[in-house]
């Protein structure tokens, strides 16, 4: 039996974020493959963490810097694992290496965070994003030396991916493109028609800083199209509001902090449009296809639509300007015509990128590749092997001095 261990950043959260959406789309499909499954995590648990246990999946905290992971990966001698985000990969890749050697080593990205980083920091310096900002970053050079140590990535981003290969020079071999897979079988085509539906709405975590950015964003953007709709509201969701977003609520002006959203894409269904104004950021963003998935025409900006639709019409608009949004908004709120065009735009896009059936076909073919032919693949990836040197392994011992440094404060 195929024994999988995924060492994941936080616990996922399906219902407030696209990470935690993305990672339990994962989790499913390796139990789908009849293996065993482990969840594993340093951080701490959460009210609206997933229930594994429902999917049959066990789960065990582990503790940073602490070698008692060495005797459990030892014990659980996983044949696959997988880190979510490369900074789980710093702190444990080591480990695995060195205590389940043969073991077959993933790491989901979810998006580069060195570049949703080098994007966040040009804004606040009210710059243009270079990639030079990129290439000279030290988050870069150690997320990508992650990707590098890992036999096979996965990228949720088709722009990423090709910037990966374009720019770092990462082999073909060593990626896998990945979007957000999904059922089209299990998604409900009974959604509210567009007289049914009233107002604008958006969501997202607060604390994830390119959504709390949209949301400041929005304060500017709202005033144009509530002048030319004085009875729209916007609904604003989202998990873990912190006080200085519940303090924008305003009844009057219609700028509604509703929090969080038990079912996001009943919400999303009762809206007419949604809105993703995200001027920094990087992988694909969930809440637009949550916006497919419920026939939501969506108004974004060149970062928002990134990487989720190709050369295929957007299912709504694209716009990075303040007033241009504004009044892409309000038309497609009022015409009619437009908005049942973007719905069928939206379905096209589903059914041609992200087809949960076709990924995970492609999925579990790279991988059965990858593990039937290891030992080459690996030669093959000498920066990797380069990498995992022990003269580089500057986290190894990182990890073994912080370590020998909480012994000495016990004693």
């Amino acid at each position: 039996m195929t024994q999988v261990l995924v060492i994941g950043y936080v616990w996922p959260e399906p219902n407030s974020s696209a990470a935690g959406s993305h990672m339990m789309s994962l989790l499913r499909f390796f139990r789908a493959q009849n293996w065993q499954v482990e969840f594993a995590s340093p951080a701490q648990q959460t009210e609206h963490m997933a229930d594994l246990s429902q999917e049959q999946i066990t789960c065990t905290p582990i503790t940073l810097n602490c070698s008692s992971f060495d005797d459990y990966i030892t014990q659980l001698r996983p044949n696959i694992v997988m880190f979510d985000r490369f900074m789980m990969e710093e702190q444990f890749g080591w480990r695995v290496d060195k205590f389940a050697p043969d073991a077959l080593k993933i790491l989901d990205t979810e998006d580069l965070q060195c570049l949703r980083n080098a994007r966040h920091d040009a804004h606040k310096a009210q710059q243009a994003f270079a990639l030079d900002n990129l290439l000279d970053s030290d988050l870069a050079k150690r997320e990508i030396a992650a990707i590098l140590r890992c036999d096979l990535s996965l990228i949720i981003s088709d722009y990423e991916h090709q910037l990966l290969t374009s720019q770092f020079g990462v082999s073909e071999d060593l990626l896998h493109h990945l979007p957000f897979m999904v059922d089209l079988d299990a998604i409900s085509h009974d959604v509210p028609d567009y007289h049914a539906r009233q107002h604008f709405m958006t969501i997202g975590n607060f604390r994830h800083a390119p959504n709390w950015d949209a949301v400041l964003y929005l304060q500017q953007i709202w005033p144009m199209i509530r002048k030319q709709l004085p009875d729209a509201q916007l609904h604003i969701y989202g998990s873990y509001p912190p006080p200085k977003a519940t303090a924008l609520h305003n009844p009057k002006t219609g700028f509604l902090i509703k929090g969080w959203a038990k079912d996001a894409l009943n919400v999303m269904a009762q809206s007419r449009v949604c809105l993703a104004p995200l001027r920094f950021g990087a992988g694909i963003k969930g809440k637009l296809l949550e916006a497919m998935i419920t026939q939501t025409p969506c108004v974004t900006t060149q970062i928002g639509a990134e990487g989720m639709h190709g050369e295929l019409p957007w299912h709504g608009a694209i716009s990075d300007c303040a007033e241009a949004f504004a009044a892409e908004a309000i038309d497609l709120y009022q015409n009619e015509a437009r908005y049942h065009q973007a719905q069928q735009y939206g379905r096209a896009l589903l059914q041609a990128r992200y087809n949960k059936r076709t990924l995970e076909v492609q999925l579990k073919q790279k991988i059965s590749e990858i593990l039937t032919n290891l030992t080459a693949h690996r030669r093959a990836n000498f920066t990797g092997s380069m990498l995992r040197h022990h003269t580089l392994r500057s986290t190894q011992y990182m990890s073994q001095w912080i370590e020998a440094k909480n012994a000495n404060k016990m004693r």
